[in-house]
């Protein structure tokens, strides 16, 4: 269970976070994203208990990032897809399971490989700049302070720190 809420906190990380921050959450999401559409077989495909995956789907369709979507009247009967804010998730969902491929592997090898649309090849998911394309790796980036920075819960230091920094 959740002890602190994360949800007025002044940074988009852990609002994020509040959304979809659970253990379960990124694999829902996963699973939504590859096919799998039904409560049913979501309790499957992730083992996990019925009573938890109707707490965690209905945080998901309050944070909108997943919708319920009736396919039978009698019994009603219920599916789930990503919002558009949930398939804006999938890269991140991608770069973190390319983490995992190289930093914590599964015996055997990665488990899934992904195959771009466009030009047919196998490629491991990367970040990239949005104006030069260039990949986006710690060292390579300089975080500056926004339009909405300040001193509240969850960056009470950081307003101070990004100031203080060459640019």
């Amino acid at each position: 269970m959740r002890q602190t809420s994360f949800a007025t906190m002044q940074c988009s990380l852990a609002r994020t976070l509040e959304v979809v921050g659970d253990w379960w959450s990124p694999l829902v999401l996963r699973d939504l994203y590859l096919g799998i559409r039904r409560f049913d077989e979501l309790v499957t495909d992730l083992g996990i208990s019925r009573n938890l995956l109707t707490s965690r789907l209905a945080e998901l369709v309050a944070g909108g990032v997943v919708r319920r979507v009736r396919y039978a009247d009698r019994p009603p009967r219920f599916e789930y897809e990503l919002t558009d804010a949930g398939r804006d998730l999938v890269p991140v969902l991608l770069a973190m399971t390319a983490w995992g491929d190289r930093w914590a592997t599964p015996e055997g090898g990665p488990p899934i490989r992904f195959e771009h649309d466009r030009c047919g090849q196998e490629f491991v998911p990367t970040v990239h700049c949005s104006a030069c394309g260039e990949p986006v790796t710690a060292d390579a980036v300089q975080p500056r302070p926004g339009p909405g920075g300040r001193r509240a819960p969850g960056t009470m230091v950081l307003p101070d720190l990004l100031a203080d920094r060459p640019s």
